[in-house]
């Protein structure tokens, strides 16, 4: 029997490779780029491996760590810093993903903060939501777990808005991990097809009067 089978319970075995593979449908993770994890006791989570990949997700793609290094932590995801810092301080992560909605991506690029407009996203994300700029991506990687926890601290928000990265999150269910990444990337799209639709009548002769 595989190691984590024993360790893991058998319905989130399951439930993993599920949610892995709707984010993957929705283009929100890339083939091998994104992460996902569960908490399994109070100081282990189980999280995919860094050569997993992420819309074919099995118990061989998956290994449970703890939420400080060991030797696990080598065949881990390269984001696998980033999830145990989350879920040393925050009790109520129970799941836990990075997501590159290129969408949100794009958006991100060009503006400091989002200011959905359709219902939904105002109503479950608020108003305005700041995007997150890392500055130089050249060190990105060996801080974002320390800086990534330090803004989730001094929000109320369960998710960062990274500029040019995309989106760290975390929710005591799955339904509401999958919501926060469905409304901030649909709300990205339904902005930037305005924005489209705008150009595409402002100077079209058959709109003058």
């Amino acid at each position: 029997m595989n190691v984590l089978a024993r360790e893991v319970d058998g319905l989130l075995l399951k439930q993993l490779p599920r949610i892995s593979l709707s984010m993957s449908r929705q283009g929100l993770f890339g083939i091998f780029k994104g992460s996902i994890s569960a908490r399994v006791s109070a100081r282990r989570f189980v999280i995919n491996k860094r050569d997993a990949i992420l819309d074919d997700l099995n118990v061989d793609s998956l290994v449970v760590c703890q939420d400080t290094p060991d030797y696990r932590w080598q065949e881990a995801s390269n984001d696998t810093p980033i999830h145990a810092r989350i879920y040393q301080h925050f009790d109520e992560a129970r799941f836990i993903a990075y997501a590159r909605p290129p969408y949100a991506i794009a958006y991100s690029l060009t503006h400091t903060h989002l200011i959905p407009l359709d219902y939904l996203s105002c109503a479950f994300l608020g108003q305005r939501i700041d995007i997150y700029d890392p500055k130089n991506y050249k060190d990105w990687q060996g801080r974002a777990a320390a800086d990534i926890l330090r803004y989730l601290q001094e929000r109320t928000q369960s998710y960062i808005f990274i500029k040019g990265c995309g989106i760290v999150a975390y929710h005591r269910e799955w339904h509401g991990l999958l919501r926060i990444f469905d409304l901030l990337e649909g709300s990205c799209q339904i902005l930037q097809l305005s924005h489209m639709m705008d150009h595409a009548y402002e100077n079209d002769k058959r709109f003058e009067v």
